[in-house]
């Protein structure tokens, strides 16, 4: 059976050390084939040639190695390779296909370094492999649609074309985006850092407010306060809009719900359509942001109302996602909450009961599906002004 005919449970095992070479490996090896990348031509043209160009300059090189010598020069087997590969989001090459450089060989290297030095398992080098590949790939295919737009826009070009176009263009932007990248990571982990380090305190000392040990949510390991937020009306306004005014809608929704959970101190889990999921790690600071999201879309003048709930409870967070009871009950009050106002639930409003900063408002009982019957709590504005928007 060759490596391709593995499944999925084989690439489970531990990586592998290269294996000695076999007597198929000691033959003389067929001639390179390369991967091809368009229909042969005569003479290259210009078009190709510039992306001919552009990826020797991001892959570090003309594509010359086959996946084998990677993975020999890296000190491992092909299915090793394979796994590291696959986390990335790296497609599968045959054995004579010429798809690598060197760079891709120091990557490898990298990786499994960590791992020799016993400064990650192998699972989590994984793990940590397929978040860079997640990441990334969404990363760059927002940065591409976000340049075709802004040329179509402003150059009064089809689509098509700007997207020929930027092929031209980005030899120009690669390292100034490379270099905001970097400066975002590092950023990004420091104030990962700061939350770990300084709110931990914080943040312990307040899962236990409001709860009476018996929940549903005990045994899950961190306390956060969960929100939602979820525009009105978003299907039946999309059927009506066309491309460009509903990519506008979704992007101005995105942008400004990004903008306040960052001011609040909060981070945004991800958007799906016309919803937003965010977590705090106080239920003060989840309120503030739910405030703060209920009124900018109620002020907005282009984007319909939105309806707003919080849930401070434990969660587990896998993946760059999180999960658990709380993150399906603060999905279900989302859809009992009124447009433009916040709703949490008994137990976030036992916790935020003393805080002059928010009024609590008792709504009637609502039976919901894998809670049973729930008292939802209406979260207004208090004293204070609340988050200050620039």
């Amino acid at each position: 059976m060759s490596v391709e005919d593995q499944s999925d449970e084989d690439l489970d095992q531990e990586f592998d050390a290269v294996p000695e070479p076999s007597e198929d490996e000691d033959a003389v090896p067929e001639p390179a084939k390369a991967i091809p990348t368009g229909p042969p031509t005569g003479v290259m043209s210009a078009e190709r040639l510039a992306i001919k160009a552009l990826e020797a300059r991001l892959l570090g090189g003309e594509r010359k190695l086959r996946r084998r010598e990677i993975a020999a020069g890296a000190g491992v087997s092909v299915l090793s390779a394979r796994k590291l590969w696959r986390a990335l989001g790296f497609p599968n090459f045959g054995d004579d296909d010429v798809a690598f450089t060197e760079r891709d060989q120091a990557a490898l290297t990298t990786i499994l370094d960590l791992v020799r030095a016993g400064l990650l398992t192998e699972e989590a080098a994984i793990s940590i492999t397929r978040s860079i590949g997640q990441m990334t790939d969404r990363m760059v295919v927002w940065q591409i649609e976000a340049l075709v737009e802004d040329m179509v826009q402003e150059q009064g070009i089809s689509d098509a074309v700007a997207r020929k176009q930027l092929v031209g263009q980005l030899p120009a932007l690669v390292d100034s985006l490379e270099e905001i990248l970097v400066y975002s990571y590092r950023r990004q982990l420091n104030a990962a850092v700061q939350r770990l380090a300084v709110r931990a305190e914080a943040g312990l000392q307040a899962s236990e407010e409001g709860r009476e040990g018996d929940e549903d949510d005990s045994p899950l390991p961190l306390a956060r306060a969960v929100g939602f937020a979820d525009l009105v009306s978003y299907t039946s306004l999309s059927r009506r809009m066309n491309e460009k005014t509903l990519a506008q809608m979704v992007q101005r929704f995105e942008n400004k719900c990004a903008e306040i959970i960052s001011i609040g101190g909060g981070r945004l889990v991800k958007t799906v359509g016309d919803e937003v999921l965010y977590i705090a790690e106080t239920p003060a600071a989840g309120a503030e942001i739910s405030l703060a999201l209920a009124q900018a879309f109620t002020e907005d003048e282009i984007l319909p109302q939105a309806r707003v709930s919080m849930v401070w409870g434990r969660i587990l967070s896998r993946l760059g996602d999180i999960y658990g009871p709380t993150v399906n009950l603060a999905a279900r009050l989302t859809s009992l909450a009124q447009p433009g106002t916040v709703l949490v639930d008994a137990m976030t409003a036992a916790a935020l009961g003393q805080d002059e900063r928010f009024v609590l408002i008792p709504q009637a009982s609502e039976n919901v599906r894998g809670f049973g019957e729930i008292h939802p709590v209406m979260l207004a504005r208090g004293r204070g002004k609340g988050l200050v928007l620039d």
